[in-house]
């Protein structure tokens, strides 16, 4: 088993929120490749919502409650990348990102 400053944050969280950690030495196991498409799902999401993002903002007629839903689907995404940006930190042995 890795060690456990070694764990995966997996791209999901469980129960109250908490954050889901993988310790394998199998990169190629099913929970790896499971985590790996989940994190390709999401990245994939966001380039969409991104898109989106920009030609709601660029839109003169969209109104407010276009705003908000834009706004919270972007904290979601934004929380699945930054998720994402940390677990690939972590493999790569990069300290945790500041936090403002």
């Amino acid at each position: 088993m890795t060690a456990q400053n070694e764990l995966r944050l997996l791209p999901w969280s469980g129960p109250e929120g908490k954050p889901c950690y993988l310790s394998t030495d199998d990169k190629g196991g099913y929970m790896s490749r499971l985590a790996d498409n989940i994190e390709a799902d999401q990245l994939d999401a966001a380039a969409i919502l991104l898109e989106h993002a920009s030609a709601t903002l660029d839109d003169q007629d969209a109104n407010p409650e276009d705003l908000r839903q834009l706004t919270g689907e972007l904290t979601g995404i934004l929380r699945d990348v930054l998720r994402i940006a940390t677990s690939r930190g972590h493999l790569l042995g990069v300290s945790e990102p500041h936090r403002f």
